[in-house]
């Protein structure tokens, strides 16, 4: 028996007819293991998760506060992102450019549900790095004196950013049927990124996907003052405008199509206009407060007598201070070994993120000032910083000192490392270990000279309970102010230097 059809049916009504969207999922699997298996996409995976794991195995992240964590997943991703863009353009383009087009008209599945397809593997693909996204954020948050809390919004960043650049390469395939058009818009991206990149002022800078800080200043969470909220749904409106436009040129239902692109650009409008907004009043006053008077908000404990003051999020971290204290102290004589410290955490937050404001050393007896960084290079700062408060009593004076006193706060702050020459040279401005230099420290930072360098090299190369027993017998002079490099070296036992002994200042 023969069937006679009175008109054929269009590709629509034929995909109608039985489990359409089956057609749709399956050719988004196929387009998605081919945009995963595609060599620029797995180089930019490893260069991507390569370069992850090779930053969080330094020294200055070993111990993270998570409202910066969440912000150092944000970059790496753009890689991905801008290979998706033309990954997914270059798929879209396929048929065209192999010239197979004209045969799509005979299958069951119309241009916009190939389109959908294709928006679905990029989807894929931002959710596998939001997998990544989520492992990096994971191992910061389970590294032992992992402090503060990081924000879900700030997370979603990076994988919106895949996912925004690859519905844009879709529609960019749908709207400019060139190989050439994605490439060249990404030398556009890049030099666009390049020209805003340091506007950190600007609020236009809210406009890009990705807002880096130009400082790497720590901040208590309740004080970043990020829109990071409003920044993830401005990056989610645009992905989805670009979407559903994407197959809206494909030939997808209008109706439907045209309502949810007005609601993605309400998202936008919304997202994009409020984070712009600038800082609250409310904030403003808050930062104030938590630079000028940072007592009222700090939670204050005792360790060994001495008084320990931290914002409530930096709380885990006082058993590390009071470590090095105690450090620092047993090396000590006189009165110094059992003097009681405060250490008072300090931030200078009335210019956001976007300033490295220094501290000014504070002048009351006894007192330390903190930041709210660790480990790397901040342990010996933060050891040099309560040598020179047991030596001159307050940490005003402390940096003042130019004379033979800087020997001994040196080997106080070095001498119970278990590599001091490693930590004089991380200590110091210019990385030596040789000539004059500046030390740093939470606030002003000390001068050395070209003698004192050659007698705390000398101290640090014989052994601790030598030099520790000469300094706590000889302590009342080598703390005495004036005190030459060469009176101290002859107290210690060591060779007189030769360098210069005059301060730089």
């Amino acid at each position: 028996m023969t069937a006679v059809m009175d008109k054929p049916l269009a590709s629509d009504e034929r995909a109608d007819g039985s489990r359409p969207w089956a057609a749709v999922i399956a050719l988004a699997g196929f387009e998605t293991r081919r945009l995963l298996t595609m060599l620029p996409m797995l180089i930019a995976f490893l260069v991507y998760i390569g370069w992850t794991v090779w930053r969080t195995g330094k020294d200055w992240g070993a111990y993270p506060a998570l409202q910066d964590a969440d912000r150092a997943t944000q970059g790496a991703p753009m890689l991905v992102g801008l290979t998706v863009l033309l990954c997914v353009n270059r798929a879209a383009l396929r048929s065209r450019r192999h010239g197979t087009e004209p045969y799509f008209g005979t299958l069951v599945m119309p241009p916009w549900r190939r389109a959908v397809a294709h928006a679905l593997s990029a989807l894929a693909v931002a959710l596998l790095t939001a997998v990544c996204v989520a492992a990096q954020f994971g191992r910061e948050v389970l590294r032992p004196g992992a402090i503060g809390q990081g924000s879900v919004s700030e997370l979603l960043v990076g994988p919106l950013t895949v996912l925004l650049a690859g519905l844009f390469g879709l529609l960019l395939a749908g709207l400019v049927r060139s190989s050439l058009a994605a490439p060249l818009l990404v030398v556009f991206a890049l030099f666009l990124f390049l020209f805003l990149w340091g506007t950190s002022d600007d609020a236009s800078r809210w406009l890009l996907p990705v807002v880096v800080e130009a400082t790497s200043n720590t901040l208590p969470s309740d004080l970043l003052g990020r829109p990071a909220g409003w920044h993830a749904l401005y990056l989610a409106g645009l992905a989805l405008c670009a979407g559903l436009t994407a197959v809206l040129v494909a030939g997808g239902r209008k109706p439907v199509l045209l309502t949810g692109i007005a609601g993605a650009l309400a998202m936008t409008l919304v997202g994009g206009v409020t984070q712009t907004g600038g800082e609250s009043p409310e904030l403003v006053r808050a930062r104030e407060r938590a630079s000028d008077t940072p007592g009222q908000l700090q939670s204050c404990v005792r360790r060994d007598g001495s008084m320990y003051c931290a914002f409530p999020e930096w709380g885990p971290r006082v058993g590390d201070w009071a470590g090095v204290v105690d450090r620092v102290r047993s090396l000590a004589g006189g009165r110094a070994q059992d003097q009681k410290i405060v250490v008072r955490q300090r931030i200078e937050a009335r210019y956001g993120l976007s300033s490295d404001s220094a501290l000014t050393p504070l002048e009351r007896p006894h007192e330390v000032t903190v930041g709210t960084q660790w480990g790397g290079n901040r342990v010996p700062e933060f050891s040099a910083a309560v040598a020179g408060v047991l030596v001159a009593g307050e940490e005003k004076a402390a940096t003042s000192i130019c004379d033979g006193r800087i020997v001994t706060v040196m080997w106080l702050a070095l001498g119970w490392e278990s590599d001091p020459m490693a930590a004089l040279r991380r200590v110091r401005l210019d990385d030596s270990d040789t000539g004059s230099a500046v030390v740093l420290q939470p606030t002003d930072g000390l001068s050395m000279t070209e003698a004192q360098t050659e007698v705390v090299r000398e101290l640090l190369a014989r052994p601790r309970g030598e030099v520790t027993a000469r300094v706590k017998d000889n302590w009342a002079e080598l703390t005495e102010p004036k005190v030459t490099a060469a009176r101290a070296a002859e107290l210690l036992g060591v060779a007189a230097p030769e360098g210069d002994d005059k301060c730089a200042y």
